[in-house]
């Protein structure tokens, strides 16, 4: 099971989630992945996440995480001892994301929702200072990701696969050329 998670203001309407769902329908294998639309809220979005993986053992799950999605990703592979993929995920979301209190749009339907300062709270107890098992963590980090810091992402997934992608940007415009390495990693065939 592929647990795909979002990032903020994002949906499952962002490019690299339709390749992910596309890549994994061209192989007959669509019933094996999941992307909802998160809630604002953290909260809410990790009950969310927890609820799919409900009833699935750690060694059938991966997680793949973008940009919020991959603190998500993080919290959740350390609880359940499962994989998780990082695509530019956010390291420190409640300082990065203060800024963004109150009323604004998701990027692929313009449609309003409002982040409450209580989410940046939310958000704080999601927090891993130290990932317990580099094995099972694969980052892919662009250098002209125009939102986050890549070095940030790199330091904070010491001994990981990592894959530091020279330009590119937050989105991963490219990512049509790597969800073939980012499915091996989930499939455990890249060991």
């Amino acid at each position: 099971m592929i647990l795909y998670l979002h990032g903020f203001r994002s949906s499952p309407d962002s490019y690299k989630a339709r390749v992910m769902l596309a890549r994994m329908q061209a192989l007959g294998r669509a019933d094996e992945i999941a992307c909802p639309a998160l809630s604002p809220s953290p909260l809410l979005a990790m009950q969310q996440a927890e609820a799919l993986l409900a009833g699935h053992a750690a060694k059938d799950i991966s997680i793949i995480g973008s940009s919020l999605g991959g603190y998500y990703a993080t919290w959740l592979a350390e609880k359940y001892g499962c994989k998780a993929v990082l695509l530019n995920p956010a390291v420190k979301p409640p300082r990065d994301l203060e800024s963004y209190v109150g009323v604004t749009t998701y990027f692929h339907s313009q449609e309003v929702f409002e982040f409450k300062a209580e989410y940046v709270n939310e958000l704080r107890a999601y927090a891993i200072d130290t990932i317990s098992s580099p094995d099972r963590y694969f980052l892919l980090a662009a250098t002209g990701d125009e939102v986050l810091d890549w070095r940030e992402m790199v330091t904070h997934y010491p001994r990981a696969k990592q894959l530091v992608i020279e330009g590119s940007d937050h989105g991963i415009s490219e990512f049509a050329d790597y969800v073939d390495q980012v499915l091996a990693f989930c499939d455990g065939e890249d060991e």
